[in-house]
């Protein structure tokens, strides 16, 4: 038998050789590897996070980013591009050419309900363009930000089916969930947790880490099969809180946001007429009124905003330095030319920083806004390592320049934004600039039609629904070609909108009727609510000539008002939207169903992997205990039985100097503190944490139930403090963790990660309210502090 005398054959295929008795009598063949077409180009999307239309330079800003300049310099920019106003929608909208209903994700995945639009799990019949080019030969990488799985599912008990590596991404590296520090990000690889590779005193950033990641997962490929093409799918935590920025960075801009909002949204919006992204009789929209005259401020007021606004700016011209390492890498490499680059932020810029701005995020999700006088006493941190920064309403609205309102709201401030195209091998045009309507869910179909590849109709056995974009690749060359995508709607927490023909429907919600009537944003829609939503607030925009939707049509075109109501429904029908459900708060604290039967006691051991809040036993505004068994060598021992959080916010059970610790981290605004009165000796103990709420928690007021924190050695009652409050809502980010303190120190007491130095057995975490009564003890504690 010759060895070379063999051929190839389509796995699944008859096998075309001879299979004798022997191998002198028989002839092979092998099963044909999957390879992609000669020349076929490499897929770059990048995702930017919370980046409004008027916030690159390309678009207007003064914001410097010469990176994704010299990409719209040498390609296409779009002024006409859609998305959902949300993040995790419109991610899943990237990746699957569906809309975000159809993809079980009406909001967050940390905002999940039991509908079908809602349940945050995309289906597998709408497959993902990685799991496509995975047939065509492609390698598949996904770096960054995922936020497209179930929160209760990130964890090492899985499933893992929906992680990137189970939805056709060979590789990843990133965060799974919605935020994370840049300093101490929550890093995982392939499929497992992992802590930074250094530290933010050593020059750690989470963005050129990212980057790094993703050229070095190219080049382990291309040294092996350099012809083999690659789908990157690359989403930087930016511009999304934290702003974290090396202070050089936001030092470029000292000084350059002191005129204010107002300023930036004029010399932007004439900026934007001047580069011919805006019509030069476009009106820019109104002012907004949630957001106060720059001029009404006090000068701290004003020093405080500005210098948010210069870390912020200094944020996106960092990130825009390492996507253009990123570019001049795949230069050096001779990829650039054929790789068909899509850049598209996930929605419009974020008012979560509030009226005023905040130094901590978690404020915001809390509802304990600081102080004036407290952000400015940490003005010079802000974009540091201590901070969990966001700026106020008032960049929030100028960087959607020119239109209206911003992320969660469907007015074109939340769903309109920058679309860069760039593939010299592929696009003749350079430079210029694209009108057509479009939505991210043509991107997937676009990405195919220029490969020449239709749709899969299975993936894995399953078969497969159909997309809902379409291709806008006749735009390519051909600035005059009509646009494929006709209608489009939008519903984001009861806000919504359609799109059609050049007209604009939107209801808002709540509408200035329901904030009046004491009805803010997150409130539930009753069937009350929508009758009176759907009679009489809807807005009627004729963007084809009002393009920042200036002018309310919707009494002189009553009749067009209500088609576009009518086709708002249809559209609805179709894509999983109802029921329509204007909850948040509702939906953040709802309990959804676990991978394992509910429970009131879990045990936890150190060295294992750190537990979201999804999965990690529920805490707040509830009695606890948390247990440790441990042993004390000779000479003592010290370091984090338990904890959860970060610096932005969290709790710490934890031994040092021979006492034993638990710290409150009320949002980096208040400790409470309470140590033992006396020694933890050498040998074997049972150290034990209670919390036992004396009233119910104030959400409103951002307050979580007061409460009596209480510490036993071995049963003894050894300390206490009475809380006059705690964290109502949530800690975010940062997981629960036992025996360490991994990222960011929940308190400046210790350094993390202040592993524990003894033996730590475990530690259990109870929640059936069974808490120590020991009445002698207690009367001696209370008597020692007379």
């Amino acid at each position: 038998m010759s060895q070379t005398s063999w051929s190839e054959y389509k796995p699944g295929r008859t096998f075309p050789g001879v299979v004798g008795r022997t191998t002198d009598e028989s002839t092979p063949a092998w099963p044909q590897p999957v390879r992609a077409l000669p020349d076929a180009p490499n897929v770059l999307m990048i995702v930017l996070d919370d980046t409004g239309y008027g916030q690159l330079g390309c678009y207007g800003s003064p914001i410097q980013t010469p990176s994704l300049d010299t990409l719209a310099a040498g390609g296409l920019l779009y002024s006409n591009m859609h998305t959902t106003a949300l993040c995790s929608p419109s991610r899943s909208c990237v990746v699957t050419g569906r809309n975000h209903h159809a993809n079980g994700m009406a909001s967050i995945t940390e905002l999940a309900t039991g509908y079908p639009g809602y349940n945050g799990q995309i289906p597998f019949e709408n497959g993902m363009l990685s799991e496509m080019l995975l047939q065509h030969g492609y390698n598949t990488y996904m770096v960054g930000k995922w936020h497209l799985m179930p929160s209760e599912q990130e964890s090492a008990a899985g499933p893992y089916d929906r992680w990137p590596l189970g939805r056709g991404f060979e590789r990843f590296y990133g965060f799974l969930g919605g935020d994370t520090s840049q300093w101490y990000p929550d890093l995982v690889y392939d499929n497992h947790q992992v802590e930074q590779p250094s530290t933010p005193e050593e020059g750690y950033h989470l963005t050129e880490d990212l980057t790094d990641r993703a050229m070095s997962f190219i080049t382990d490929a291309k040294q092996v099969a350099p012809d083999k093409p690659f789908y990157l799918h690359f989403c930087t935590g930016a511009t999304h809180a934290p702003h974290h920025v090396p202070k050089e960075w936001a030092d470029r801009y000292r000084g350059k946001f002191d005129d204010g909002w107002e300023a930036y949204r004029e010399r932007t919006f004439a900026r934007q007429k001047q580069l011919g992204i805006m019509p030069q009789d476009a009106q820019i929209s109104p002012p907004d009124p949630d957001v106060p005259v720059w001029e009404s401020l006090s000068p701290d007021a004003r020093r405080l905003a500005a210098r948010m606004m210069e870390v912020y700016a200094g944020f996106l011209s960092h990130t825009d330095h390492h996507i253009g390492r990123l570019m001049a890498f795949l230069k050096e490499i001779g990829e650039l030319d054929n790789t068909l680059i899509m850049v598209v932020s996930d929605n419009g810029a974020s008012a979560e920083g509030g009226a005023t701005g905040t130094t901590n995020e978690l404020q915001f999700f809390n509802n304990a806004p600081e102080s004036l006088e407290e952000s400015l006493a940490r003005i010079d941190e802000i974009g540091g390592p201590e901070t969990f920064n966001h700026y106020p309403w008032g960049w929030t609205s100028a960087g959607n320049t020119p239109f209206r309102r911003w992320k969660r709201e469907t007015y074109r401030g939340g769903v309109s934004d920058p679309f860069l195209v760039h593939w010299p091998a592929g696009i003749q045009a350079r430079g210029e600039i694209r009108d057509q309507f479009a939505h991210i869910i043509d991107m997937v179909p676009t990405v195919l039609d220029v490969l020449g590849v239709e749709p899969p109709a299975t993936i894995r056995g399953v078969t497969q629904s159909p997309l809902h974009g379409v291709s806008f690749a006749q735009t390519f060359d051909d600035a005059a070609a009509p646009t494929r995508h006709r209608t489009q709607y939008y519903e984001m927490f009861g806000h919504r909108a359609i799109d059609h023909t050049g007209w604009r429907a939107v209801c808002p919600w709540p509408g200035p009727s329901f904030v009046e009537a004491g009805k803010p944003f997150g409130t539930p829609i009753t069937m009350t609510d929508l009758d009176g939503l759907d009679a009489h607030h809807w807005e009627l925009y004729h963007v084809a000539e009002d393009v920042a939707e200036t002018r309310n049509l919707a009494q002189e075109h009553r009749g067009k008002l209500i088609e576009m109501i009518a086709l708002w429904y249809v559209e609805a029908g179709k894509y999983n939207v109802l029921p329509i459900d204007g909850s948040a708060l509702e939906r953040l604290m709802l309990e959804r169903p676990q991978i394992t039967a509910a429970r009131t006691s879990y045990t936890l051991r150190p060295g294992t992997q750190v537990l979201s809040a999804a999965v990690a036993p529920r805490v707040l505004n509830r009695p606890h205990s948390l247990t440790a068994e441990v042993e004390i060598p000779p000479g003592g021992a010290e370091g984090v039985l338990l904890c959860q959080g970060t610096n932005a916010g969290g709790w710490s059970f934890y031994v040092k100097n021979k006492r034993l610790h638990y710290a409150h981290n009320y949002v980096h605004r208040t400790l409470h503190h309470v140590a033992s009165d006396e020694d933890v000796l050498e040998g074997r103990h049972t150290l034990r944490f209670e919390f036992e709420p004396t009233g119910g928690p104030d959400i409103a007021a951002g307050k979580g139930s007061p409460g009596r924190a209480q510490l036993y050695v071995d049963d003894r009652l050894v300390g206490e403090l009475d809380m006059p409050f705690t964290t109502p809502v949530a800690f975010n980010p940062g997981g629960m963790c036992c025996g360490a303190n991994p990222g960011s120190a929940v308190t400046s007491d210790y350094r993390a990660p202040f592993r524990f130095t003894g033996t730590l057995h475990s530690v259990t975490v109870d929640l059936s309210g069974d808490l120590i009564v020991d009445a002698p003890s207690e009367m001696r504690m209370h008597m020692a502090r007379q």
